[in-house]
C-alpha cells in the first residue's frame, strides 16, 4: 500500500553546499540518501515529497559536512499482510514466478498459482498447465494476495514477500476475465431454460 508519511532523518550537507541550506537542497540530499531504501516501519521509500523543518546543524570531528535533522513527508510503499495487489510477472523460474508489486518483487510459488499442475517451460519463460491451455509468463498481469512478508533493512534484496493467487478473484488477469465471461454465459444459458 502506498502511504504519505512524516519522517525524520539526519542529512549531511557537504561543504560546497553550506551556503545553500534550503528545503530544496535538503530534499535533494534526502532523495539521494533514502529513495529506493527499505525501512521496516515505513516500507520502501519511493519519493521524498516535501521538507517541513530543518534543525540546527551539527559538526562532527573529522567529518567535512554539517549534519541537519530534517522533518519531511515521503511517499512509501509498505505491502501489508493479506492485501490484494495487482502486479506484473518479471521473472519465471522452476519454482514459481516473481511478481513486481510497486517497487518490490514478491514470489508467487508454483503451488500458489493454481490447483492445476504447472510445468516449467524454460525455453518460453513460462509455467504451463498440463490440464488446460493456461500459461503464466514474463509480462503477464496478475492479481495476488500478500501472505508472507520479511523485510531485510540491511540488504533489501534479501527481503521476501510471499504471494498467492489461489483464491477466487485472484490470478492472471486474462484468466479472471475468461472465468467472468464463462459465468455470464452459464447464467444466460440457465436463464433461458
Amino acid at each position: 500500500m502506498y502511504k504519505r508519511v512524516r519522517l525524520k532523518d539526519t542529512v549531511e550537507v557537504p561543504p560546497e553546499h553550506l551556503a545553500d541550506v534550503t528545503p530544496q537542497r535538503v530534499k535533494e540530499l534526502l532523495q539521494d540518501k533514502l529513495e529506493g531504501r527499505l525501512d521496516e516501519d515505513a516500507g520502501s521509500v519511493v519519493s521524498v515529497v516535501e521538507v517541513h523543518d530543518i534543525g540546527q546543524g551539527s559538526v562532527l570531528p573529522s567529518r567535512p559536512g554539517v549534519y541537519y535533522e530534517a522533518e519531511f513527508d515521503a511517499l512509501t510503499f509498505d505491502p501489508e499482510m493479506q492485501e490484494v495487489v495487482d502486479g506484473s510477472v518479471v521473472e519465471v523460474v522452476e519454482f514459481g514466478a516473481f511478481v513486481g508489486i510497486g517497487p518490490v518483487d514478491g514470489l508467487l510459488h508454483v503451488s500458489q498459482i493454481s490447483d492445476e499442475y504447472l510445468a516449467y517451460d524454460g525455453e518460453n519463460q513460462q509455467l504451463a498447465s498440463t490440464e488446460s491451455n493456461r500459461t503464466l509468463g514474463v509480462g503477464d498481469d496478475v492479481r495476488v494476495r500478500i501472505v508472507t512478508k520479511s523485510i531485510d533493512e540491511r540488504d533489501p534484496r534479501d527481503s521476501k514477500i510471499g504471494l498467492t493467487a489461489k483464491q477466487p478473484g485472484l490470478g492472471k488477469h486474462e484468466w479472471l476475465e475468461s472465468d467472468r465471461r464463462r459465468r455470464e454465459n452459464e447464467g444466460a444459458t440457465a436463464g433461458d431454460a
